[in-house]
């Protein structure tokens, strides 16, 4: 009875030892799943340019670009429609202008210009190329 009690243990272990391997030999086999993501397209290019002159508005208003210009008529500094139409004449970059990498073209008095550049490093020296970009769309769409 010994015997076939140790017959049997040695029976059961080896089943259970070869199920063990089976095992690791399945966990191996199984590739990892990648999860795929689906993007969707959320905005078309006629709302990301909605989107963009939406926010060169809401700049041009918070950074007080509106104290010196409106849209057709000098307050301070030039009208909107006076500053889009002169940088297209002379093809000008109003996003170089307003980074200070260029001078001014629009109102060259030196009293006017010193004016410019102490706004613009106060208002505009934080602004993304983004919101830059977005500022001047808005300055062409609205000088439409």
């Amino acid at each position: 009875m010994k015997k076939l009690l140790l017959i049997f243990g040695v029976l059961a272990f080896i089943f259970a030892s070869c199920g063990d391997k089976k095992k690791e030999e399945v966990k191996k086999e199984v590739e990892p799943v990648k999860e795929e993501v689906k993007v969707e397209e959320t905005t078309t290019s006629a709302d990301g340019k909605d989107q963009q002159l939406a926010m060169g508005e809401k700049l041009f208003t918070e950074k007080t670009c509106v104290a010196c210009h409106v849209l057709d008529a000098k307050v301070i500094g030039p009208s909107i429609k006076d500053i889009v139409k002169i940088y297209d004449e002379k093809s000008g970059n109003i996003v170089k202008f307003l980074k200070g990498n260029s001078d001014a073209i629009v109102d060259t008095d030196p009293g006017q210009v010193a004016i410019m550049k102490a706004n613009l490093d106060g208002f505009v020296k934080d602004m993304t190329p983004e919101e830059l970009q977005a500022v001047a769309a808005y300055m062409r769409n609205a000088a439409k």
